[in-house]
Formats: C-alpha cells, sequence, structure tokens
C-alpha cells in the first residue's frame, strides 16, 4: 500500500542532474558561500585554500577569482574532477588550482583555510573527514563548513527531486523510498548511503558531537530556521526539524 501512495505522491523530474551536480561557469558559484559567512572575501584573499568536496569544481575556481593565493579541490569522484580539471584551464585559473581524489601528504599542514559546501552530510565517515581537514591546515587556519539540509529537515533526504511529500524519509520506509525512487533513477542504489555521494543522515545533534570530539576550536555555529518558523526553531525537540541550514568555522589551534 505505501509504495503505490508514495509513487502517485511524485512526478517526473524535470532533467536527469541535479542542480548542485550540474557543470557550469563559476559566476555564482560562491553566492551561497556568501551568504553562509559574510566575511568570505577577507577569509579568502592571499591564503592558501582546500575545497573539500569540490564536485565539479565551480567554486574551487571562484575561490581563486576571488584571490586565493593556491586552491585544492578534494572529491573521492574522479570523473567530476575531470570536468573541474577542464573547466580551471578554460577559465585560466589552471596554474593556481590543482584537484585530487586526496591531498598528497607532502601538503599536510600547510594550508589556511577549508571549504566545505554542502558536503558534510554526503561524507561516509565525518570523523576522519574532520580529522584529515584538521591535519592539512596550518596552526591557526580554520575550516569553514556549511551544509543544507541536515537529516531531520522536511527535504533532508534529498528525494525532493521526484517527490514534494515533505519528511518522505520519516514517513515512508527507507525501502519504499528508495523503491520509488528507483523509478526515476537506475543508479541501484538500496540505501540512502547508496546514492550519488552518499547521505550519512546528518543531524544537528550529530554534528554537534561530531565537533566537540574533534580537536577544533569552535569560532562560530550557527543553525538558520526555515523561514518564517525562527521562533519554533529556538525549541531544542523542533530545532532540529525546522533548520535549513549549518555554518560553522573552526579554528587549528
Amino acid at each position: 500500500m505505501l509504495e503505490p501512495l508514495l509513487a502517485f505522491l511524485s512526478r517526473k523530474p524535470e532533467g536527469d542532474v541535479p542542480v548542485s551536480e550540474a557543470p557550469g561557469s563559476a559566476d555564482g558559484a560562491l553566492d551561497q558561500l556568501r551568504v553562509a559567512f559574510p566575511g568570505l572575501d577577507t577569509m579568502v584573499g592571499d591564503r592558501r585554500v582546500v575545497d573539500f568536496g569540490c564536485g565539479h569544481g565551480r567554486q574551487a575556481v571562484g575561490l581563486v577569482q576571488l584571490g586565493a593565493k593556491s586552491v585544492a579541490g578534494i572529491d573521492i569522484n574522479e570523473g567530476f574532477l575531470e570536468v573541474a580539471r577542464a573547466h580551471a584551464d578554460r577559465s585560466g585559473a589552471g596554474a593556481r588550482v590543482r584537484f585530487f581524489t586526496s591531498l598528497p601528504e607532502a601538503e599536510a599542514g600547510n594550508w589556511d583555510l577549508v571549504i566545505s559546501q554542502d558536503a558534510m552530510e554526503h561524507f561516509g565517515n565525518p570523523d576522519r573527514i574532520l580529522g584529515d581537514m584538521f591535519r592539512i591546515l596550518a596552526p591557526g587556519g580554520r575550516a569553514a563548513i556549511t551544509f543544507s539540509p541536515p537529516w531531520l529537515h522536511p527535504y533532508g533526504a534529498h528525494m525532493h527531486f521526484f517527490t514534494p511529500v515533505p519528511w518522505v524519509h520519516l514517513l515512508f520506509p527507507e525501502r519504499t523510498v528508495m523503491r520509488v525512487r528507483s523509478r526515476f533513477r537506475d543508479d541501484g542504489a538500496e540505501r540512502y548511503e547508496d546514492v550519488e555521494g552518499g547521505l550519512n543522515r546528518m543531524t544537528l545533534r550529530r554534528f554537534e558531537a561530531l565537533v566537540d570530539r574533534s580537536p577544533f576550536i569552535v569560532e562560530s555555529l550557527r543553525f538558520t530556521a526555515i523561514r518564517g518558523l525562527p521562533l519554533v526553531s529556538r525549541t531544542p525537540v523542533l530545532r532540529e526539524f525546522v533548520t535549513s541550514r549549518v555554518d560553522c568555522i573552526l579554528r587549528k589551534p
């Protein structure tokens, strides 16, 4: 009964590639980062920057154009990195940006700033990733992490490309959601962790615990509520369900 119901509440996606995964120019690539971190220009200027989870490289190229001394883009998807390298060459940024599936050990401790946008909810082992960020930063270096939406947001399962049902991942069993999803994506995913990029079910509480366990010093941690619901977000229990974005700046001692 549940699968036909969810199928009835679904729709054909508009295009095959999510906007966040689609390659394009660097124009506007930093817009969301500037919202999350209003001091971005100062943070990046003449700094050595790592874009952790760089995807197709639009943001990495944008960071070069913003004035970064050098940029390293990291992503486990080699196909994305091929697109990123070609994009960097076309934009004229190729001499100041490099792309890796993992940063060479010789580069550890040499970077001033790590930026991670809309990736923390995808990392399979976020504790290890945060440890990697700490390792590659120079003393006094900072990690600027922003991601949206967290897991308990109405669309935290990233399934809105085929269904408008809010909290579909809470209202329907995972197996049902993935079976209906398979009608729109033929990647063979059977769990949320299997979808492209993976989903690690990152809640606010889990992220706070992750940061607390890390050796970083927290400079700022902000939860932005869904528009129109700021008062509701002040209630700890409800905050998980109405937070749309997490912005955090960490510093290496």
